[in-house]
């Protein structure tokens, strides 16, 4: 029973976050209220409270799933017996391959239009640092007690610390990397386009956290 009303629960956040986003796409993110929100959703305000908090976590909430997906990453490959770092960027490197829209490598339509309300609208971007920071913090202590990022040598400095730093830059370079993906497709290169520079990007990007965590 408990597996059914979670996924009941999860069935409603997303049918939620999906009435809003319409209407954001359609209107623009300050021009939609809440209570249109809920409308649309067919619920009452104070239900849509219980799941979002905020209106930003409306629009945000496709975020949600990927906030301890770098975590999960490391645990699965400390499993397989790889280092994170290695973990991470055979990830990373599926990730474009499936044009998954977390890494900035998809030209659909629908993830365009979603990307650009999302920069272009500032209160979404200040309310997505913070689930950057969980994402941060849910790597940091995955991270911590790990061993080696690269499989070679321990972080320097305290665990804890050498953890949190070691998350904050991992995390920031997967961010850059999607988002000069996303720029030059919102140029007006394809993905197939993109690809093979995207790759590139990430293996030189990859391998700088290797060297500059190792030094």
């Amino acid at each position: 029973m408990s597996g059914l009303r979670e996924r009941k629960k999860q069935r409603t956040y997303q049918v939620i976050s999906d009435a809003a986003i319409t209407l954001f796409l359609e209107k623009g993110f300050d021009q939609v209220s809440v209570a249109e929100v809920a409308a649309a959703a067919e619920i009452s305000k104070p239900t849509l409270f219980r799941y979002f908090p905020a209106k930003e976590d409306l629009a945000l909430h496709r975020f949600a799933d990927h906030v301890d997906e770098a975590a999960r990453v490391v645990a699965d490959g400390r499993a397989e017996g790889l280092p994170p770092l290695d973990a991470l960027r055979r990830h990373f490197l599926d990730g474009l391959c499936r044009r998954d829209p977390v890494t900035g490598l998809s030209d659909d339509a629908d993830v365009l239009a979603f990307h650009r309300l999302l920069y272009g609208t500032p209160s979404l971007v200040a309310r997505l640092h913070t689930y950057v920071k969980r994402s941060e913090e849910e790597l940091a202590a995955a991270l911590d007690g790990s061993g080696p990022l690269d499989g070679s040598g321990p972080l320097d400095g305290p665990g804890p610390l050498a953890s949190r730093l070691a998350a904050g830059q991992i995390v920031a370079v997967q961010r850059i990397l999607a988002e000069e993906n996303w720029r030059r497709i919102e140029a007006g290169e394809s993905a197939e386009e993109v690809l093979p520079g995207a790759v590139a990007a990430a293996d030189l990007a990859f391998g700088q956290l290797r060297t500059g965590l190792r030094a």
